[in-house]
């Protein structure tokens, strides 16, 4: 029987692999570095049992002599049938596409599971024609890492599509990523030289998605001054990544369903149809099924794009890549500020761990932009953190008698409420600053794209409120406390429904 090849310059690695194949009755063979094994291939000689190839080469990515990639593409050149297993601690995106691209049977990410392992290597003997795909440059998207499991599985399907156009369905919560992999399946993709073009359809009015979608004659409505290009013809011969497909209006999804099925679609206002030479990703937060059943997403439509679905899940499902995000963040964070990284102690990253992260990766980042300006010292520890991951987002504190009656507004958020005078110390002011910053924080990870305006009038009705009530309802004596004119006061107690 032929043995199997292991490379792998960590001497642990390959006692762990040759006794547990061995226990399988499986024969094996050992190398150090890629040179060792290519001296091996040239000296094989088929009919004698002694120098036989390899059945399967299970190699690892980064040696100190050379690169398991590099092997990998050797290999292939002399024996293009033999299936390669990499195995690499650097569980990244690129690592993984790249073992695909070049050719891999499969992508093992250290530490592995022995059993898992063997089962791999003996899916990998069965196995007599593998998949081929062409190797491709590297792309400029966004890094992506991950160790999970559940991560992994995205990578490895990112991997297997690099040669295909078909269309891909990416569902997962808010902040976990989507545009991402969206890109990602571009950059890996015959079309990657293409344009990559992306629409947020839930963040368009109704009346104007048609038009960004599809594009307009000049003269088709009051406005249309000239003929407009729309996002399907600027991502000709590329991607259209249509982000919250599921709150797309019922005839836009008519009308998307129609270009999916033709290949062509109208401009608004337009007679003559246009070729459309797009590869469409599509992702949603939604439940689609759900709104099918309730008549809310058409079932031919979600049946179109569901083709491939690719399920990211949320930062708690796979909290062992937390530290390594964390890590990537604060450095990503200090080179847009243009500061020395910080760095993140072993109780910080713990306690991080253990937050639920209802924001998911967005959140993360967000806390590491913010820890970055905020943390005093270089070595972030668990009191640095935001208040909300040390479960202390600050309550509302008791307002004075005279204030308590006008501090009252319905559904008002407590991070936001002022503080009586007996609190108004260096350490309630941070407080009161941490707590605004954590309902930043939780506002951006909730996707909410008016944050600016909701917070301002807030945080301008409980200075007015506050003030009014300090001055027992006297308007001028409030305004001149607060510095600012009678007009500017009486405007804005209407324009905020104050009276």
């Amino acid at each position: 029987m032929k043995p199997i090849w292991i490379v792998d310059d960590d001497p642990s690695i390959r006692f762990v692999l040759e006794k547990a194949l061995a226990r399988e009755n499986l024969p094996t063979r050992s190398f150090t570095n890629p040179r060792e094994v290519l001296d091996a291939l040239a000296d094989l000689e088929p009919g004698d049992p002694g120098r036989q190839g390899p059945r399967v080469l299970v190699s690892d990515i980064r040696m100190p002599n050379g690169s398991g990639l590099e092997l990998l593409e050797k290999v292939h050149a002399q024996q293009p049938g033999l299936p390669v297993i990499i195995m690499t601690a650097y569980s990244d995106l690129d690592s993984a596409v790249s073992a695909f691209q070049r050719g891999a049977f499969e992508y093992l990410p250290k530490p592995f599971d022995v059993p898992l392992a063997i089962e791999l290597i003996r899916r990998a003997m069965q196995e007599s024609e593998r998949e081929q795909v062409d190797e491709e440059g590297p792309g400029a998207a966004p890094e992506m890492l991950g160790q999970a499991s559940a991560m992994q599985e995205v990578f490895r399907a990112i991997g297997r599509l690099s040669q295909s156009q078909v269309t891909v369905l990416i569902t997962g919560e808010s902040g976990t990523g989507k545009e991402l992999v969206a890109r990602a399946l571009h950059r890996h993709s015959p079309v990657a030289r293409g344009p990559f073009v992306a629409i947020n359809t839930a963040a368009i009015p109704k009346d104007l998605l048609e038009s960004e979608l599809f594009g307009h004659e000049r003269g088709a409505f009051t406005g249309a001054q000239t003929q407009r290009r729309g996002r399907f013809e600027q991502a000709e011969g590329g991607t259209l990544f249509l982000d919250e497909i599921g709150d797309m209006p019922l005839d836009l999804q008519t009308r998307l369903l129609r270009v999916l099925s033709d290949g062509q679609f109208y401009r608004v206002g337009g007679h003559q149809a246009v070729k459309a030479h797009v590869r469409v990703i599509a992702a949603t937060h939604q439940d689609l099924e759900q709104r099918v059943q309730a008549g809310q997403f058409r079932e031919d439509l979600f049946h179109r794009l569901n083709v491939i679905r690719l399920r990211l899940p949320a930062l708690r499902e796979r909290r062992e890549d937390v530290p390594m995000l964390a890590r990537h963040f604060l450095q990503q964070s200090a080179r847009q500020l243009g500061v020395e990284p910080k760095r993140i102690s072993s109780a910080a990253l713990s306690q991080l761990a253990t937050f639920a992260f209802p924001g998911n990766v967005r959140q993360l980042e967000n806390i590491c932009h913010w820890l970055t300006v905020m943390a005093p010292a270089q070595v972030i520890e668990p009191k640095d953190l935001p208040p909300e991951v040390r479960g202390q987002v600050p309550a509302p504190a008791p307002a004075p008698a005279m204030a308590e009656e006008a501090l009252a507004l319905p559904g008002a958020e407590p991070s936001l409420a002022p503080r009586p005078a007996a609190h108004t110390d260096a350490t309630a002011a941070v407080s009161w600053e941490e707590g605004l910053a954590a309902e930043v924080f939780s506002q951006l990870a909730s996707g909410s794209n008016d944050v600016w305006d909701q917070l301002s009038r807030r945080f301008e009705s409980r200075l007015i409120q506050a003030a009014l009530a300090s001055t027992q309802g006297r308007r001028i004596e409030a305004a001149h406390r607060l510095g600012i004119g009678r007009n500017t006061i009486t405007r804005k107690i209407q324009e905020l429904g104050l009276e």
